[in-house]
């Protein structure tokens, strides 16, 4: 297997990634019906995110976190979806890739899921 190397091969994490968490009896609900997330603007984000990470590209704008604040007033977010969210990611790297950037995209995924998880826990339970 190869690494991710290119615009593309991230394209093809983000796909195939966010197709399994479509199908996903978690998470899928959240994204597809509850958030109803605009797959066409998401999808283009996610492999800039991706894409500013691995190749320090300076594609990426904006913030995760709000976003996800959003996401957790409609549905409480806890740790469970988290790590769902983060198997499914190590998963698919390691379904398609392997390398020094396969490695560095699950090391900064895990830490986005640590990060979020903290603020979002911290947040509902002080809110809850």
């Amino acid at each position: 297997m190869q690494d991710i190397l290119t615009r593309p091969d991230v394209e093809r994490l983000v796909n195939t990634f966010y197709g399994y968490v479509r199908g996903e009896p978690e998470l899928g609900p959240i994204f597809n019906d509850i958030v109803n997330v605009d797959w066409e603007t998401h999808l283009p984000r996610m492999y800039n995110f991706w894409e500013n990470i691995l190749f320090q590209t300076g594609g990426y704008k904006g913030g995760m976190m709000w976003v996800h604040l959003n996401v957790n007033a409609q549905v409480p977010l806890h740790t469970d979806l988290f790590e769902r969210w983060l198997a499914l990611f190590f998963h698919t790297v390691d379904e398609l890739f392997a390398g020094p950037n396969a490695e560095a995209a699950k090391a900064h995924a895990l830490r986005v899921a640590e990060v979020m998880n903290a603020k979002i826990s911290h947040l509902n339970a002080v809110t809850g």
